[in-house]
């Protein structure tokens, strides 16, 4: 039984050999990278007559993603008109390798030499301000003269579009100084002022969440956590006021059906441990759902001023 094992081992190990075929070479070093290379510095500092030097006269540029089955490609000529609009359009230009990553040189049996890359462009779009901050995959196919022959890019288009859409107006919605989730807002922050907790966590809904700005990214607490909190708040200060900065917002939004008031308050409060008096100032968002309850709060401020002395301003109740 052993030996029935044995060779049915060693039949299957010449199986994978078998299935094995070389097409061809990786090189970490290679003439082709330092010219893939090359032609990312002339891209970046906008020089046309070195990338000209570095493209073959058939160069074709692909876009990767491109599902048009009859796309013909780009041009030596087109391509260097676009080293134009880039700089033309955008600031702070720059190709640098991935963290981590590093281009491959390939030299195939069938195919002869490409390079493929992976990179992080960056950029500023001049008139919109949209960032470029993403990957890219490229391969390049190099003649037997060592130039360019084709690329072909694989990126993300999705900031492209941004830019397109922020180079025209787009109303998004509409502000409302009055509004029946303005109220909400204002009974609930002066229920809490006076004490009436009950009543201030009536207007949200039951699985609201609560963030600040102080809290780790993606951390939120739900209302009983929010209650708790509340309350331990309240051991350590007591709130004499809290008055309206400015006035409230209103906001409801055409993209994603978003609904929020957006409001800014001085809290007045005296801490127990000196009696110290503290004008600690709050700006929140409120987001509504359709039933006018409140089932997002988040909250802008800054500790520290908790913990510095301050004098009372003559604007607080007394």
């Amino acid at each position: 039984m052993k030996s029935k094992v044995l060779v049915l081992a060693l039949l299957m190990a010449f199986g994978l050999i078998a299935q094995k075929k070389k097409n061809g070479t990786v090189y970490i070093e290679h003439p082709a990278i330092n010219t893939v290379s090359e032609l990312n510095d002339a891209w970046v500092k906008g020089d046309s007559a070195k990338i000209s030097m570095l493209l073959a006269d058939d160069f074709k540029s692909y876009n990767g993603i491109n599902t048009n089955k009859e796309a013909k490609g780009g041009s030596k000529e087109r391509f260097i008109n676009g080293l134009k609009w880039w700089h033309e359009n955008f600031n702070h230009l720059s190709i640098e390798p991935t963290s981590g990553a590093y281009p491959d040189a390939i030299e195939y049996a069938d195919s002869g030499m490409w390079v493929q890359s992976w990179d992080h462009m960056k950029g500023v779009h001049k008139t919109t301000g949209v960032k470029l901050d993403m990957p890219v995959h490229r391969l390049y196919q190099m003649n037997d003269e060592g130039k360019v022959k084709t690329i072909i890019n694989y990126t993300n288009t999705m900031p492209f579009r941004e830019i397109w859409t922020s180079e025209k107006d787009l109303v998004n919605g509409t502000i409302y100084k009055n509004h029946e989730n303005i109220n909400t807002v204002r009974k609930m922050i002066h229920a809490m002022e006076f004490g009436q907790f009950d009543e201030a966590y009536s207007y949200f809904s039951p699985d609201a969440r609560f963030r600040d700005l102080e809290m780790p990214a993606g951390k939120t607490m739900s209302l009983e956590e929010d209650k708790e909190w509340t309350k331990k708040f309240l051991e350590d200060f007591e709130i004499r006021s809290i008055d309206v900065r400015g006035y409230p917002d209103y906001l409801e939004y055409d993209l994603g059906d978003q609904k929020d008031v957006l409001s800014w308050w001085n809290f007045y409060l005296l801490r127990k441990s000196d009696q110290k008096k503290i004008t600690f100032p709050v700006m929140f968002i409120h987001g509504f759902n359709d039933e006018g309850k409140i089932t997002d709060s988040m909250a802008y401020y800054s500790s520290a001023v908790l913990k510095e002395a301050g004098d009372k301003s003559a604007t607080a109740s007394e």
